[in-house]
């Protein structure tokens, strides 16, 4: 017997026709298609508890075409049966997963937009770092608004004020320490 073969198939014989020629060829026909039906269905299915479900499932619904069908016809109609099965159950687990869907008009999404509290912060933020940066010595200000706001490269920066890039340099680490020492939110970071 195939492992996994369901007895269920077995066992109805002790009160069914158990001695009836056509219960034993169907019974061998059932052991001997199981692992080929179940490898079958597991290839469309999404994990193995359904696929043995849907296995067992097209054998019992077999049952009911053994005294009407030539045994030659048991293996074709087996497999449309599965067929069958695996879309039911695909049609039962998406109507179940429909059930679970909810409208967007009765959820309350949040916003992506900022809410007031943080422009209004946001904005008093800017306010002081244009008030740092307007407080700061003429040189370090001018390289300090040339890098950050018309993003100039040290060496640009250089050339454009006759200085020299060491000096560009010093410049910009005297506005940054300044300006950390006045806003205090990491004005090295906030301001790139």
């Amino acid at each position: 017997m195939p492992h996994g073969y369901d007895n269920t198939l077995q066992d109805r014989d002790s009160f069914d026709d158990a001695g009836c020629p056509e219960t034993q060829r169907f019974d061998t026909f059932s052991r001997e298609h199981y692992g080929g039906l179940l490898q079958f269905v597991r290839r469309r299915t999404t994990n193995e508890e359904d696929a043995r479900d849907v296995t067992q499932e097209s054998l019992t619904r077999l049952l009911r075409y053994r005294e009407t069908e030539e045994a030659s016809a048991w293996k074709p109609l087996l497999y449309r049966i599965a067929v069958n099965v695996i879309g039911e159950q695909f049609r039962r687990s998406s109507a179940r997963k429909a059930s679970r869907h909810v409208s967007l008009e009765e959820m309350d999404i949040p916003s992506e937009a900022p809410q007031q509290e943080d422009l209004i912060e946001q904005q008093q933020r800017e306010a002081l770092l244009r008030a740092a940066i307007l407080s700061l010595p003429a040189r370090p200000r001018q390289v300090y608004l040339l890098s950050r706001m018309d993003g100039l490269s040290y060496k640009q920066i250089a050339n454009h004020c006759g200085i020299s890039v060491k000096t560009v340099e010093k410049h910009m680490t005297q506005a940054l320490a300044l300006l950390d020492e006045k806003v205090g939110f990491g004005v090295a970071d906030a301001s790139n």
